[in-house]
């Protein structure tokens, strides 16, 4: 019976590639610029009312700039529906309010290209994502369980130290108790930081755990290119020493033959 044939998937588009290699380090920058006017009113809530609206216009301006960036990038994709239907997250950035502190995530993926420009092994790329989302996730969380937590009639988390401390505690799952979120929409954010943290320490565990068997396996190779190499070495010399007997019998058959006497 013959198999079907499955088409291979298409290549990107190279308008797209060019685009987002061009557009990767504003976005960045528009990326930062978003998470510091969406996190200063709450760090600082004395701002004045003039900053307030400022730093809400900075808001609404990163917001339309990723809103275009990905109405352009569905434009220049090949696949339009496949794109979108790959980029969820993206989508739901532009689409929901609720998720727009969440958009700067997007912009960090500058520092997978970057990654790729750096001849580092594996295991240390990983470490170095896994540590930098780790001690973003722990920012942003503690900065939207504080801004959360400040509407609640009784709040227990009031400062952004009491929302850093909460936040690793709830990311690492040891969880004390003593801070916890009291508003529905600080345990929603809870529970991301809780599965993310899972998610964190399952990658550092994989990772150490194939540091671990990478050792082992250098360290097997590496013994038993030893034993193959002294057992090369006995063999060379038993070699060496049978033909030393050799010679030294040799020798002695020749003395032997010279100094018996003539009959």
């Amino acid at each position: 019976m013959e198999q079907p044939h499955t088409a291979p998937a298409p290549p990107p588009s190279r308008r797209l590639h060019a685009w987002e290699r061009r557009t990767d380090p504003v976005l960045l920058g528009v990326g930062l610029l978003f998470l510091a006017s969406w996190a200063l009113p709450i760090v600082l809530p004395q701002l004045p009312e003039n900053a307030d609206r400022w730093l809400e216009r900075a808001q609404q301006t990163a917001w339309a700039l990723f809103a275009a960036d990905y109405a352009i990038r569905v434009w220049l994709s090949d696949r339009r529906g496949h794109f979108i239907a790959t980029h969820i997250p993206a989508l739901l950035v532009v689409l929901l309010p609720l998720l727009r502190p969440l958009a700067v995530l997007r912009s960090l993926l500058l520092l997978t290209a970057l990654m790729r420009r750096v001849t580092l092994p594996l295991r240390m790329r990983v470490t170095v994502y896994v540590s930098g989302w780790a001690c973003f996730l722990a920012l942003v969380g503690a900065i939207a369980v504080l801004d959360a937590e400040r509407r609640s009639a009784d709040p227990t988390i009031v400062t952004l130290s009491d929302a850093l401390w909460w936040s690793l505690t709830t990311m690492t799952t040891v969880g004390y108790g003593d801070l916890y979120p009291t508003t529905l929409e600080g345990r929603l954010i809870a529970a991301t930081l809780m599965l993310s943290g899972i998610a964190l320490l399952g990658v550092v565990t994989a990772s150490i755990a194939a540091w671990f068997i990478e050792r082992f396996q250098q360290t097997s190779a590496a013994e038993t290119r030893n034993e193959a190499d002294l057992r090369l070495v006995l063999a060379e010399l038993r070699e060496v020493r049978d033909r030393l007997d050799e010679i030294t019998r040799r020798q002695d058959d020749d003395v032997s033959g010279a100094t018996a006497p003539d009959r």
